[in-house]
């Protein structure tokens, strides 16, 4: 008889992290060579996270030991695919059924790399993050980033600047299959800025108004950080980070940050970071460099420090 935990999904809450916790659904049990080997389909509620968003859990364990496992999600589908998550799912059932029946050794020799992919060690992290989203690195953000850098390091903390520009990221494609392994399917930068973010107590965002938005190559790295809520989403994360926005408008008056401001605003929500506050400077193009604007330096260091005490 199928088992079921529950009609909904819920968030579990530790005291450093948020973890979704689904309810499960066991829609297959087949017990194969005597009981040697059990093979599992569940379906995973994930619709507190997205919408409708079912996941399917194959796996085959063997005296308390998975030795692989599939998970595949209705998101990663588009509407006109003939396919659904569900019956890829119980294909690939079927599939590791009869290979387990047909010849377990070539099961075990096909399936040896274990079941759950994680994500790659954590390269070197600092107390500050600081994304610089221009591409011009001795503009105007370049300097609100040497700001941000210098105040970090006067608090005694480490700081570390990110140009998304000069790095090889690739553009999201949508296909949600983070939400089966907490990992992008793409092996470029990303991995080391997502290390750096998970790893930072302050994250700061410098970013130009472009076309009253952010440059290309931030919003890139912006898309690209959904594998990070994923693996927060299943694995847990880090609770308690701040986020601060510097930027620069070229023209006069603060309705050309609206949309920069809203942007930054969700990738922080996303990610699980508090806002810690912004500095807007604008007529940029009049002033040329901020740093003849009276201040701004001082505002500036003032607002990183503070969020660091």
């Amino acid at each position: 008889m199928p088992v079921s935990t529950g009609q909904a999904s819920f968030m579990c809450c530790r005291q450093d992290s948020i973890v979704m916790e689904p309810a499960r659904k066991l829609l297959r049990s087949v017990e194969i060579d005597n009981g040697t080997f059990t093979l599992t389909l569940h379906r995973e509620d994930f619709s507190t996270l997205y919408p409708g968003m079912i996941r399917y859990e194959l796996a085959v364990t063997s005296g308390g030991q998975t030795l692989d496992m599939f998970r595949t999600n209705t998101y990663e589908y588009s509407v006109p695919e003939s396919l659904a998550a569900e019956t890829v799912a119980l294909m690939k059932a079927d599939e590791w059924e009869h290979e387990l029946r047909a010849s377990r050794e070539g099961f075990l020799a096909a399936h040896h790399s274990g079941a759950r992919p994680g994500r790659k060690e954590t390269q070197e992290t600092a107390d500050v993050v600081i994304i610089q989203g221009s591409p011009r690195p001795d503009g105007n953000c370049g300097i609100l980033a040497a700001w941000a850098a210098d105040a970090a390091h006067t608090a005694g903390r480490t700081a570390r600047v990110i140009y998304p520009h000069d790095l090889d990221i690739h553009c999201c494609i949508g296909c949600y299959q983070c939400y089966n392994t907490g990992i992008c399917i793409f092996d470029d930068d990303m991995a080391g800025i997502i290390d750096a973010i998970r790893g930072a107590s302050l994250l700061v965002v410098c970013s130009p108004v472009y076309t009253n938005t952010v440059p290309g190559s931030l919003k890139l790295l912006i898309d690209r950080t959904q594998a990070y809520h994923a693996e927060r989403a299943l694995s847990g994360g880090r609770r308690g980070q701040s986020g601060l926005l510097l930027a620069v408008a070229g023209r006069t008056g603060g309705g050309n940050f609206t949309c920069v401001t809203r942007v930054i605003s969700a990738f922080f929500e996303n990610l699980g970071i508090k806002p810690a506050g912004q500095i807007l400077l604008d007529r940029a193009d009049a002033i040329r460099d901020i740093r003849t604007r009276e201040g701004a330096e001082q505002q500036v260091k003032d607002a990183v420090r503070q969020c660091l005490t």
